[in-house]
């Protein structure tokens, strides 16, 4: 069980690279009220929505400017809580030049070694299956609109 989605965004790698990694930009279009990203494997990334509060997360990978992943904790029952093997994915980012643009790939993973029921499971696979739709539109977006 994994969500697989792609985009392409306007803007060249390292532009993309700092709209996923810099917390003043994953707060404006990922969270609606602001992140915190110490950048670094085993780093503690914040990310606050004004209606759900703060999830938590861990960085795994950074490698500038192409691969950036990390772990949270994205059903219900544990969302803000810090992510454990038990209750989070695996978020991996891959962004690739293309032409003039940038080629941005997400995979989410390991939903089906969640802690809860299969309903629980099938349940946060959906929404972030619809979620990675709207937060690929969104950086896009935000890539058009702030200054480089």
């Amino acid at each position: 069980m994994q969500i697989e989605r792609e985009t392409t965004i306007a803007a060249p790698v390292e532009r993309v690279w700092e709209l996923l990694t810099q917390g003043e930009h994953v707060g404006r279009w990922f969270g609606d009220a602001g992140a915190e990203i110490d950048l670094r494997p085993g780093g503690a990334m914040l990310v606050h929505w004004a209606g759900m509060g703060t999830a938590r997360m861990r960085v795994v990978d950074v490698q500038p400017p192409r691969r950036f992943s990390y772990r949270w904790a994205p059903m219900r029952q544990h969302w803000g809580q810090e992510p454990t093997d038990a209750n989070s994915t695996l978020v991996e980012f891959t962004l690739a030049e293309e032409a003039d643009s940038t080629r941005l790939r997400v995979v989410e993973s390991g939903f089906e070694a969640l802690e809860g029921t299969d309903e629980q499971r099938r349940g946060s696979l959906d929404d972030n299956t619809d979620g990675w739709e709207k937060q690929l539109a969104n950086v896009r977006e935000y890539a058009g609109r702030v200054a480089a």
